[in-house]
């Protein structure tokens, strides 16, 4: 897709720019010269068929992937070579795993404390699993469980609140409604739909029940073979009839 297309659909101050991203793992080359637009206090949902490398345009804005050429900045910053650690820090970009990565036999408090494994005190830490209580009361109530009792829907809610803890401005975010019950899918949608709407922050999602992900995402990008094959709004591809017949069961 050619840039002018994918900034188009930018709004606002440009937050994630990724330019003719080449990565993969090892060897293997998945992606295949993506590029990305999203501004401030936007939505982005990649979709797509398995392999395409929707989770890999996650991982490489991340520094899971090996980056082979491109780049990628992030508010502003030249994150291409910065090891993955180093973006939550020099970049406000936080990563939410697709598989269960809470710690079943720690309380609900200390996983949220781990999200502040970057910060320089540990008090900084709890103030923030405070502010993080105080916005979340279902999780306040559980604090001292262990996450190991918490139901699909709070374990998830749990990893988003985690991912806040750093107060990050991009979230990027991995199938949020894998393995969910329908009526925890909802409750997680509103959670990111607040997230963006109240806080402003820039979320970049890949979702496996596409329709619920360009409902809610005002971009959406279709991943063909590791490349962009379609781009545009959100509405405009849940009516696409060739999206709807692929991705939508439509």
């Amino acid at each position: 897709m050619p840039i002018h297309e994918l900034a188009a659909l930018a709004r606002g101050e440009l937050v994630v720019a990724v330019d003719d991203l080449v990565a993969g793992y090892g060897e293997m080359e998945i992606l295949h010269g993506v590029s990305l637009r999203v501004g401030a206090g936007q939505s982005l949902c990649l979709i797509g068929p398995n392999g395409a490398g929707k989770s890999t345009v996650l991982h490489a804005i991340y520094g899971f992937a090996r980056i082979k050429s491109g780049t990628i900045v992030v508010n502003g910053k030249d994150v291409t070579r910065i090891p993955a650690n180093d973006r939550l820090r020099a970049a406000r970009l936080a990563y939410i795993l697709q598989d269960n990565s809470v710690f079943p036999d720690m309380t609900v408090e200390e996983n949220l404390l781990m999200g502040g494994f970057l910060l320089a005190r540990p008090r900084q830490a709890r103030e923030a699993a405070e502010r993080v209580f105080g916005k979340y009361k279902r999780l306040a109530d559980r604090r001292n469980h262990r996450a190991s009792v918490l139901s699909g829907g709070e374990r998830r809610l749990l990893e988003i609140a985690r991912a806040l803890i750093m107060e990050p401005s991009v979230l990027l975010v991995d199938e949020p409604s894998i393995g969910l019950e329908p009526r925890f899918i909802d409750m997680v949608f509103d959670i990111l739909r607040e997230l963006q709407e109240s806080e402003g922050k820039t979320i970049i999602l890949v979702e496996q029940n596409a329709k619920k992900g360009l409902e809610f995402a005002e971009i959406g990008y279709v991943l063909t073979a590791g490349r962009v094959a379609i781009a545009a709004s959100g509405k405009e591809l849940a009516r696409d009839p060739d999206v709807a017949r692929l991705f939508l069961g439509g």
